[in-house]
């Protein structure tokens, strides 16, 4: 602002030496008047030079912005709450040192709230998937099959179904629910990365945050004869009995790795391009926590 303010006083100074000379020969009407006009060339000045220098700024930043976002970038922009921003370099290879946790027998269908309890336990938090299991939202729709129709709840609004049995209707959750339960956990710090590309999900690996998934139990991508429409309250919903959920904890140039609760397996690995695809499938959810 003050650059701008000496720019305008600079690009005045010739007229207001010669309008200067020119009041001393007028009478009190014309003095006013060419006053006014001094003033409001002065302040039209001003503001000319400070929209051409907001403009030059703005296409700096979209210039970065552009850099940013290409797909050749190497690094990413990570932006913390104090809104500083540090530049977090891929890695060739990661493999982090997460704890396993083993969901049965008490869940079998407890994937999700398991490798939440995988996630918050690397961050050094004390909470273990039975309480997790307790805590997260449940969809209460009870499951009726009519007309040919499967009408169920929806899991991205809560668990649907019996987490605890396979003898009772059920499935699982997604990540909005186990987003909001590690908020009340880690408040302000997690990061739902939902709809990501992959290579984000390797940023946060690489800064040491492994990454909470929803993929399949085959780690490939499914068949649609897999899939089966759900009519819940908010709509279909489509969805697969192999949904699944893991803990990623690593990568190298072939395969991803990660702890499986189903199996208990640390560091179980599966081929990149295939879990990827599998990934993409089940919607790219992803959850991790930011940086301290």
């Amino acid at each position: 602002m003050m650059n701008t303010l000496y720019l305008s006083i600079a690009a005045i100074m010739p007229l207001l030496v010669l309008f200067f000379l020119l009041i001393r020969k007028q009478n009190s009407m014309k003095k006013s008047i060419m006053m006014f006009l001094l003033v409001f060339t002065s302040v039209a000045g001003a503001f000319l030079l400070e929209n051409l220098q907001a403009a030059h700024v703005a296409k700096a930043v979209h210039s970065v912005k552009h850099w940013l976002d290409a797909p050749e970038a190497s690094s990413a922009l990570t932006v913390k709450e104090d809104y500083q921003a540090e530049i977090i370099p891929i890695k060739d290879h990661v493999l982090l040192d997460a704890p396993t946790i083993w969901q049965m027998p008490e869940l079998p269908r407890g994937c999700e709230v398991t490798s939440l309890a995988m996630l918050l336990q690397y961050n050094g938090l004390s909470v273990d998937k039975l309480t997790l299991a307790k805590e997260v939202k449940k969809n209460p729709a009870e499951y009726k099959l009519a007309d040919g129709k499967i009408y169920f709840g929806d899991p991205h609004e809560g668990f649907v179904g019996n987490m605890y049995t396979y003898t009772q209707p059920g499935l699982g959750v997604y990540h909005e629910p186990i987003a909001e339960l590690a908020e009340k956990y880690l408040p302000r710090k997690i990061e739902d990365l939902t709809g990501a590309d992959f290579q984000e999900l390797k940023i946060h690996l690489s800064d040491s945050r492994p990454v909470w998934v929803i993929i399949n139990t085959e780690y490939k991508k499914l068949d649609e004869s897999f899939f089966q429409t759900w009519y819940t309250p908010n709509g279909e919903v489509k969805v697969t009995t192999k949904e699944h959920s893991v803990l990623l904890t690593g990568y190298d140039n072939e395969f991803v790795y990660f702890n499986d609760p189903l199996t208990g397996e640390k560091n179980k690995k599966a081929p990149m391009h295939e879990f990827v695809e599998a990934w993409v499938q089940m919607g790219s959810q992803a959850i991790t926590y930011l940086p301290n």
